[in-house]
C-alpha cells in the first residue's frame, strides 16, 4: 500500500509538470493554431535562466524563477512577433518548419554559451517530509502546490479579466473577435508570453529533481503534444486533466510493469484513446 501511495504522489508530481507545459502549448494552438514545436526549447531556456540566476548572480530561488518567467516570456513574445506573425498568411507547414528552426537555434545557442554537460540545480526545499506512510522532498510538494496555483491563476485570468476574455473570444471565434474590435496582435503576444511563462515555471520547479541540459525539453514537449492531442486540440481542461492522467499512468506503469517502458506509456495511451475517441477526450468548446 505504501508503494502505491508513493507512486501516486510521484504521478501527481510528474503530472503537474506535464500539465503546465501542455497548458502553454494548448493556449497557443487554441488561439493561433500554431503547433509550437519550439515550446520544448522555451522549457529548456527556463531551466537554464533560473539555474544561472542562482549560480552566477546569487539570486534566491523564487527571485530567479521570477526572472526566468520574464525572460522566457519575452523570448516567446519575440518569437511570435519576429517569426510567427510574418508567417500568419503562409501555408501551415511554414509555421512548423519555423518552430523546429527556433528549437534548433535555441538549443545550439544554449550549448554554445553554457556547454552540453548536465547540471544540477540547488533548491531550498531539499529536506524530506513524511506523511501517510510516504517520504518525499519538500521540492516535490512545492511542484504540486506551485502548479495548482499557476493553473488556478490562469483560469481566474481567463475568466475574470477583460484581456482574458479577449483570449477566450479569439480561441472560440477569431473572425468574430476581430469584428468586435479585439486587438489580435496584442492577444497573440500576450498568449505567447503566458505560454513562455508557464514553460519557465515548469522548468524551474522540475529542474531541482531532474537535471538541466540542452536536450531537457525533448521528451517533455513530445509528451505535451500527446497530452493536447488526447485532450482535444486547444482544450484547456483537457491539457490539465490529461497531464495528470499521463503522470499517474507513467508512475504506476514504471512500478508495476517496468521502468524501461515508462516513456512508451504516453504513446500507447495516445493510440488507445484516439482509437476509441478520435476527437480526443475533451472536444474543444473554447478556452474555459
Amino acid at each position: 500500500m505504501d508503494v502505491l501511495a508513493q507512486q501516486l504522489f510521484n504521478g501527481l508530481t510528474v503530472g503537474s509538470v506535464y500539465s503546465l507545459v501542455a497548458l502553454g502549448l494548448t493556449l497557443v494552438y487554441g488561439i493561433l493554431h500554431i503547433p509550437n514545436f519550439a515550446h520544448g526549447a522555451l522549457y529548456m531556456v527556463g531551466g537554464y535562466v533560473t539555474l544561472m540566476a542562482m549560480a552566477l548572480l546569487g539570486m534566491p530561488y523564487f527571485v530567479a524563477m521570477a526572472v526566468s518567467i520574464v525572460v522566457v516570456g519575452a523570448i516567446a513574445m519575440l518569437m511570435e512577433r519576429i517569426v510567427f506573425h510574418p508567417l500568419r498568411h503562409s501555408p501551415p507547414i511554414h509555421d512548423k518548419i519555423a518552430a523546429i528552426g527556433i528549437l534548433l537555434f535555441l538549443e545550439a545557442l544554449v550549448q554554445f554559451i553554457w556547454g552540453a554537460e548536465y547540471r544540477a540545480m540547488s533548491t531550498p526545499f531539499a529536506d524530506t517530509v513524511s506523511f501517510l506512510g510516504i517520504t518525499v522532498t519538500w521540492q516535490r510538494v512545492m511542484i504540486i502546490v506551485a502548479a495548482v496555483i499557476a493553473m488556478l491563476l490562469l483560469q481566474l485570468f481567463l475568466k475574470k479579466t477583460m484581456v482574458g476574455s479577449a483570449i477566450v473570444a479569439m480561441s472560440q471565434n477569431r473572425e468574430g473577435a476581430f469584428l468586435v474590435g479585439i486587438n489580435a496582435n496584442r492577444v497573440a503576444m500576450l498568449t505567447f508570453f503566458i505560454s513562455g511563462a508557464l514553460a519557465a515555471i515548469a522548468a524551474s520547479i522540475a529542474s531541482p529533481i531532474n537535471l538541466v541540459y540542452p536536450g531537457m525539453g525533448h521528451l517533455v514537449i513530445l509528451k505535451a503534444f500527446v497530452i493536447i492531442i488526447i485532450g482535444g486540440m486547444g482544450s484547456v481542461p483537457g491539457a490539465i486533466v490529461d497531464g495528470y492522467i499521463l503522470g499517474f499512468s507513467e508512475s504506476l506503469g514504471a512500478t508495476f510493469i517496468s521502468s524501461a517502458y515508462s516513456d512508451l506509456i504516453a504513446f500507447l495511451l495516445l493510440v488507445i484513446i484516439l482509437t476509441i475517441r478520435p476527437q480526443g477526450l475533451f472536444v474543444k468548446k473554447g478556452a474555459h
